[in-house]
């Protein structure tokens, strides 16, 4: 999509002085309106492509939304240009070099990969060039540490925060923490840093409550999982974990179907908990289990209002209006919310103005979204209270487990949150060795919190 479709520019002929003049004193000159650039990594093509279109029309739609309908971000519009990575690293780093400068002398306040791979590859970049980096649901874990990462931001839920939440949903399902013991507990995992990162807190969370953690890699591209799933036949473990990514999920779910393995055993993580992947499965998906941060559905204050200004005037991002109100749309609007939020905050800061990446690094160090203020943003629910700091990055770790009824997806937990608590000494090793090997010198967050 062409930036200039999200900008709105009033357009007169001027007919006269009169004329002009009057179109000069008006408010319609929005030409003159400050702009603030907001840079697209986005993936529309390629394996991961049925997540990334709906993850973007969620971010393109609140963001038209907020332009013609709230006049931008405290009067400040908003312009995008978007670069396709595929989700792939390289092609990442090269959309991030492209993109790190701004556009037309508008500078670039984050930049928010989407992937993995890229924000990996971006990690050092980010600290040289002074942008900081969203990874909302993913990214390394460690990156909470904001006195070691400044730069560097895994909001909402981290997967430390994620292996936590659904130990915890497993022992109230169970009956208590206590009943944990001598369960077993096998993870099914993308064999990448993503797919690893739970390996840690789950070894410390079962420790602590004596189930035995079973880890199960799962190579890319995981459409034969044949070995893994006659592992778990044998193992005969009480649930499985699945941190699954694109085919990885339903060709898990047909898998353990053929060996009698029971479905509403199987907790997806919340990038296995899409429509796309339970879909494909067919009737073997219905009863299947996910965690998610954003739930699925239009019955949202937010919703109603891109409906009516978006999407029945025709102007969303969407080609398929069947998908407006699934999982990865309502992320898509999510994530902008919070950004907006971020920039919001900035702007008590440094004025109603575009932002930089310093000053962007500020806002979001600074987001703070109680309650009062989700519920005035109309995603009541769909939210959870968000509340960053220079020693906390991730602000939020709570989810929410959801199941598969064959049709839809219906929230089957209140929020959970995470022991974040028992994880943040992981947390502080990890910062910790990151630090000495790149010879980063830790802030002092207690005089900047």
């Amino acid at each position: 999509m062409n930036f200039s479709s999200l900008r709105v520019r009033s357009v007169a002929a001027c007919a006269g002085l009169a004329l002009a003049a009057a179109f000069a004193a008006s408010p319609a000159a929005a030409a003159d309106a400050p702009e603030q650039f907001w840079p697209l990594l986005t993936y529309r093509v390629g394996p991961f492509a049925p997540s990334g279109i709906p993850i973007w029309a969620g971010v393109l739609d609140t963001i038209r939304y907020y332009n013609e309908v709230k006049g931008g971000i405290d009067g400040v519009k908003i312009v995008t240009d978007e670069c396709e990575t595929g989700w792939l690293a390289e092609k990442g780093v090269e959309c991030y070099e492209r993109l790190k400068g701004g556009r037309t002398g508008l500078p670039i306040p984050f930049v928010e990969p989407e992937s993995a791979p890229i924000s990996y590859a971006l990690t050092d970049k980010i600290v040289a060039d002074k942008i900081p980096m969203i990874t909302i649901n993913y990214g390394r874990t460690e990156a909470t540490d904001g006195s070691v990462f400044k730069w560097n931001f895994p909001i909402i839920l981290t997967f430390y925060s994620e292996a936590s939440g659904i130990i915890n949903f497993i022992a109230q399902k169970e009956g208590g923490f206590d009943k944990l013991k001598g369960k077993k507990i096998a993870t099914l995992y993308n064999d990448s840093a993503y797919g690893r990162e739970t390996l840690a807190p789950l070894a410390l969370l079962s420790k602590k409550y004596g189930f035995q953690d079973i880890e199960i890699p799962n190579p890319n591209p995981g459409n034969e999982q044949s070995a893994q799933w006659q592992q778990i036949r044998e193992i005969k473990p009480d649930w499985v974990f699945l941190r699954g990514w694109g085919i990885q999920t339903p060709v898990a779910i047909k898998t353990a179907a053929r060996i009698g393995y029971p479905v509403d055993r199987i907790i997806g993580d919340v990038w296995s908990g899409s429509e796309d992947d339970v879909i494909p499965a067919g009737a073997a998906g219905k009863g299947f289990l996910a965690a998610t941060t954003n739930a699925a559905g239009t019955d949202f204050a937010i919703h109603r209002e891109l409906k009516k200004y978006i999407l029945d005037k025709g102007k969303s991002d969407l080609k398929d209006l069947s998908r407006f109100g699934t999982v990865y749309y309502n992320a898509g609007i999510v994530h902008a919310i919070v950004t907006i939020e971020a920039i919001r905050a900035a702007h008590q800061k440094f004025g109603n103005r575009p932002i930089t990446g310093v000053e962007g690094q500020y806002g979001f160090e600074h987001l703070n979204i109680d309650q009062k203020r989700i519920e005035e943003l109309g995603v009541t629910g769909l939210l959870q209270p968000l509340k960053l700091s220079c020693s906390d990055h991730e602000g939020g770790g709570a989810l929410r487990i959801q199941q598969w009824d064959g049709q839809k997806w219906t929230p089957v937990s209140d929020w959970i949150q995470a022991d974040r608590e028992t994880l943040r000494p992981l947390i502080d090793e990890k910062a910790s060795a990151y630090a000495k090997e790149k010879g980063v010198t830790p802030r002092d967050c207690s005089k900047e919190d």
